[in-house]
């Protein structure tokens, strides 16, 4: 019997940079939908409780995010229908908002913002991204643009493009 081949997660933090520079945006993470960490980054500069995501951190909060999701996408299905779906959640608190959206097939993107974020133009450029992210991720289509040869600690990566 043939030696199982393991293919390497792709990488595609390098992506979230443009999100993590709108005023207001804290740290971005794209996620499967089972947890594992495709891609993460962190605004520049940042102050406060956590200033960088480190490799470590943003794992754990890709599992965190695929639960939320998921829990998310039961809860509409049991108040809406199977069909229903989830397309952007948003969650509230004191410090700021985190937004969720559907990345494509079996990912997600996750962004932090603090409390004076523009939330809409952060949804909006969501959107944007997760096109992007979504084509990087499937098929193994090249991306628009391709990395820059060093990728800060912060940037690591991400998913899939989705509505």
């Amino acid at each position: 019997m043939p030696a199982a081949r393991l293919t390497a997660l792709p990488d595609v933090g390098w992506m979230l940079r443009p999100i993590t520079g709108i005023p207001g945006v804290r740290h971005a993470v794209v996620v499967s939908d089972d947890g594992l960490h495709l891609g993460h980054a962190s605004a520049n500069n940042l102050t406060g409780d956590i200033p960088e995501l480190g490799r470590g951190e943003a794992e754990a909060l890709s599992a965190a995010c695929a639960a939320l999701t998921i829990t998310s996408r039961s809860a509409v299905a049991l108040f809406l229908g199977e069909e229903a779906g989830v397309r952007q959640l948003m969650v509230e608190s004191a410090q700021g908002y985190v937004l969720f959206t559907s990345a494509g097939s079996g990912a997600s993107l996750a962004v932090a913002t603090g409390a004076d974020a523009d939330v809409a133009l952060v949804a909006q450029q969501m959107q944007i991204l997760v096109v992007k992210i979504g084509a990087q991720l499937t098929a193994g289509n090249p991306p628009a643009e391709t990395p820059p040869a060093e990728t800060p600690k912060s940037a690591a990566r991400s998913p899939e493009p989705g509505s």
